[in-house]
């Protein structure tokens, strides 16, 4: 297929894969810290990935607009939201949890999301029907489930709803741990982890409009047919906003009504 008639998709998953062979070769060695302020940083992986990927885009997609987590960029009518390694402190720390997130977002509409694990080899993705995981080149239909009734809580700031509810809170509720199985990952993969049934739930605060690490997984959720809302239950994107994405109907309106319980309303 030539580059002239490759599919979005085709490009996501490309820019994705490149940027996974980037952050594959470097795990386990250290890595050169750059201060972003607040506590936070970004690694010379970080950097090199999201390269990696913009040189793809650039390459096939000369037209449209990026917005990276490290080199920024300006939005347009068909813009790839980039994430070019979520779970940076974990990479630091050695730790084999992290993600490479890239979405395609057009007009209102997210059309391509793929969220990979460079260390497993996985890679999940969606063109807006059904999800899908690729490995080893082969693509398979994921679907949610109850996944041992794990679910995912990101205890990781921001928290714009802290006066009235932290995720954290939720880990110390008898009435959570005793239906579900908290799990703290710290990297948006958990969220593509729902989408194909290893995660029943995963709960965030947050703005996460355009953020470019959930648009892919929230993306990924709702094509395989996930229930996914703000933290009161209502439209994802909306309100107070943050996530609740679940498996399905029962699961979510558990955790909704525990998140509530939590002091959420709204």
């Amino acid at each position: 297929m030539s580059v002239g008639v490759e599919s979005d998709v085709a490009v996501a998953v490309r820019a994705v894969e490149a940027a996974c062979v980037v952050v594959r070769r470097c795990f386990g060695g250290d890595v050169e810290r750059f201060d972003k302020g607040g506590g936070d940083f970004a690694t010379g992986v970080d950097l090199a990935a999201e390269f990696a990927i913009r040189e793809v885009l650039r390459e096939a997609r000369p037209g449209d607009a990026v917005v990276g987590e490290e080199y920024g960029g300006g939005s347009g009518s068909r813009t790839w939201l980039v994430d070019p390694l979520c779970g940076t402190l974990n990479y630091a720390a050695r730790t084999p949890l992290v993600a490479v997130n890239v979405a395609l977002r057009v007009g209102d509409l997210v059309a391509v999301a793929v969220s990979a694990d460079p260390l497993s080899g996985e890679a999940f993705w969606t063109g807006g029907a059904g999800a899908f995981l690729r490995r080893g080149g082969v693509d398979v239909a994921v679907a949610p489930g109850v996944g041992d009734r794990l679910v995912e809580v990101n205890l990781d700031p921001p928290f714009p709803n802290g006066a009235v509810f932290r995720a954290g809170w939720l880990l110390t509720d008898d009435a959570f741990i005793s239906r579900f199985h908290p799990r703290v990952v710290s990297t948006s993969l958990a969220l593509a982890w729902v989408a194909a049934g290893r995660r029943a739930a995963y709960v965030t605060d947050g703005l996460l409009l355009d953020s470019v690490h959930f648009t892919s997984g929230i993306a990924l959720c709702q094509a395989a047919g996930c229930v996914v809302s703000n933290l009161a239950g209502r439209a994802v994107h909306s309100g107070r906003q943050g996530l609740v994405a679940a498996a399905d109907v029962q699961i979510h309106r558990e955790l909704v009504d525990l998140v509530r319980r939590a002091g959420l309303e709204g």
